[in-house]
């Protein structure tokens, strides 16, 4: 199965299937798993962003129950190799995180963090939130402005 969201009329989302199951493995089935993030790295497409891998909480990022700071600077140790062993086409495209509820929606803080991400950017960003069902909220930024966008499971 292939996941794909739209952006709007004219882009896409693709996330491949096993980047899905990486962040599905960090769900918070039990009270005592706190929260897990990384980045998800991909193409850039025209108006359509492929995702092909996200990073997974590192030994110096910050979790709590309800609460996850990337900290550890593997992330970007992570991006940059990607970037290097693709011919530097494969880009950071976005941020994941899981909440501790069954449908996920963004906190104010997430908002807050995520508009500072896409002014830094200017462009198109992905960011995506777990929730413990396997629920997904998942929104594309751009500027000042977030947006959620629909998420539909499709066979591959």
């Amino acid at each position: 199965m292939m996941w794909h969201s739209s952006i709007d009329d004219r882009g896409k989302i693709l996330i491949e299937p096993h980047v899905l199951e990486l962040i599905h493995g960090y769900c918070q089935h039990e009270a005592s798993r706190p929260e897990s993030g990384g980045i998800l790295l991909g193409y850039r497409r025209g108006d359509h962003l492929h995702i092909v891998a996200a990073t997974t909480p590192q030994p110096d990022d910050q979790r709590m129950r309800f609460w996850f700071f990337r900290r550890d600077l593997n992330h970007q140790k992570v991006a940059v190799h990607q970037w290097e062993l693709s011919g530097k086409t494969m880009d950071y495209v976005g941020e994941w995180h899981t909440h501790p509820e069954p449908e996920p929606t963004p906190s104010s803080l997430d908002m807050s963090e995520w508009k500072k991400i896409c002014r830094a950017r200017q462009m198109s960003m992905i960011f995506l939130i777990a929730g413990w069902t396997g629920a997904l909220w998942l929104g594309v930024g751009q500027g000042k402005r977030i947006v959620q966008a629909e998420v539909i499971i499709e066979d591959a």
